[in-house]
């Protein structure tokens, strides 16, 4: 493996670690959120209901944030050679799919729950790729 090559594999998992970073700070304010939910359904009051919606602002704040790392995340892995158009559209699908029916949906409580899986299974997939990614640049060293 050249430099340059060891230079893209480089910044396409410093993207995956920035997607990382938002993701897992949204998949935090899902879970506070889903907390003060549970609260608020069970008569919390006006308090439970104002941390709930301050706690989704925040996630749709982190979301927003991670569907463009995430963009940039896919535009760093195109310069890596090994990663297909193909494997990085099916990644952008997912999330594209899930960020445009989040915002959306975010109101009611079991949405709360499916935007913490959908999390996850974004996490997942980053880390997935990020690991390749690291394996392959220290198998080439």
């Amino acid at each position: 493996m050249n430099e340059m090559e060891a230079r893209e594999i480089r910044e396409a998992i410093d993207a995956a670690d920035n997607a990382l970073n938002h993701l897992r700070s949204a998949r935090r304010y899902l879970d506070s959120a889903g907390n003060w939910g549970l609260l608020d359904m069970f008569g919390g009051g006006l308090i439970s209901g104002f941390m709930k919606h301050s706690k989704m602002s925040d996630a749709e704040r982190e979301i927003d944030d991670a569907r463009y790392a995430l963009q940039r995340f896919s535009k760093e892995l195109r310069d890596v050679s090994g990663y297909s158009s193909i494997h990085i559209n099916d990644f952008l699908t997912f999330a594209d799919f899930f960020f445009d029916g989040f915002v959306a949906d975010i109101l009611v409580q079991s949405k709360i729950s499916d935007g913490k899986r959908q999390c996850e299974d974004a996490i997942r997939r980053v880390e997935g790729i990020k690991a390749e990614l690291q394996d392959r640049l220290r198998s080439n060293n």
